[in-house]
């Protein structure tokens, strides 16, 4: 199957999985639904899904017993991205080409269906009945996802963030940053759906965990890119927003070039950890090649 047509794929999976899961916007309270579907069903590249079904194809799994991990890693990206565009944190007004959840909404409701969406993430993990792994592998997702999203991982990447304002890092503690805000959850992603094929040598969880924390990296490379090379009508946001914020990124510590240039160092090395896996992971070399070249 062509790229663009399995990544379409995958995108209309977890859009299926997420109408299925999200509380219908006329369901009571109203307003809090209606602000938790907008913000997770809204146009993104559902990266962290697409992580997911690729991985899975990797491994032989049946993509239906993914969705619904691929749908809670979405949630809880939806929800990050609720709360970073808050006026104390980001203050950003356009997400996907949209206004963010508190400009349409209202700060309070925002900070509310962030907070939901987090939660329905591990409810969907636990209920999920077509995700078909014995019970104690379930909490082992649970455990990773959880660890992915809290101190340890994006929301302590957050926080060194917000701290790193108008601070010069050097490299190994912007990767640190990025690794925790950014890479966490997209680690989780690729090793969730591993581990729901529970017969894999610990060799490929290796190699998967090292691919996985490559994309992630490179990924917010290209977004810091993005952030001076893009357009808003194109990314979805703010064009120059990390600059204007007084922001580190890598194309202030590294220049543009060096960012570039380190963004395909990721790919290259992640492309080596799946020299192990047959053509089924095709897949995911495809995304590592994405992740580099996307424009938004």
């Amino acid at each position: 199957m062509e790229f663009d047509a399995l990544i379409k794929t995958y995108q209309s999976r977890v859009e299926n999985a997420l109408d299925f899961w999200l509380p219908n916007a006329d369901t009571h309270p109203q307003t809090l639904h209606e602000a938790m579907r907008y913000s997770a069903i809204s146009n993104g590249k559902y990266m962290r899904p697409l992580l997911i079904y690729a991985t899975g194809d990797s491994l032989g799994i049946a993509r239906e017993s993914l969705d619904g991990i691929a749908c809670a890693t979405e949630i809880i990206h939806a929800y990050s991205l609720i709360h970073d565009d808050l006026p104390a944190m980001d203050d950003d007004a356009l997400r996907r080409g949209k206004p963010t959840c508190h400009v349409k909404f209202g700060e309070a409701m925002a900070i509310l269906a962030g907070d939901a969406l987090q939660a329905l993430a591990f409810y969907v993990i636990a209920h999920d009945d077509k995700l078909t792994v014995d019970a104690k592998t379930r909490l082992k997702m649970i455990d990773v996802l959880s660890l992915s999203c809290g101190s340890r991982g994006m929301a302590g990447g957050q926080a060194i963030d917000l701290q790193s304002v108008g601070k010069t890092l050097d490299i190994a503690q912007l990767e640190d940053m990025h690794i925790h805000k950014t890479g966490a959850l997209i680690r989780a992603s690729v090793m969730l759906s591993a581990y729901a094929a529970s017969d894999q040598p610990a060799s490929i969880l290796e190699h998967l965990d090292h691919y996985s924390k490559c994309v992630g990296l490179a990924f917010q490379i290209r977004d810091d890119i993005l952030d001076v090379e893009g357009e808003t009508a194109v990314i979805g946001k703010q064009q120059g927003a990390d600059d204007a914020l007084n922001k580190p990124t890598y194309p202030t510590l590294l220049g543009m070039a060096g960012a570039k240039a380190r963004a395909l160092e990721l790919h290259e090395e992640a492309m080596q950890s799946l020299s192990h896996l047959d053509q089924r992971a095709e897949p995911l070399r495809m995304i590592s090649r994405y992740i580099i070249d996307r424009v938004s």
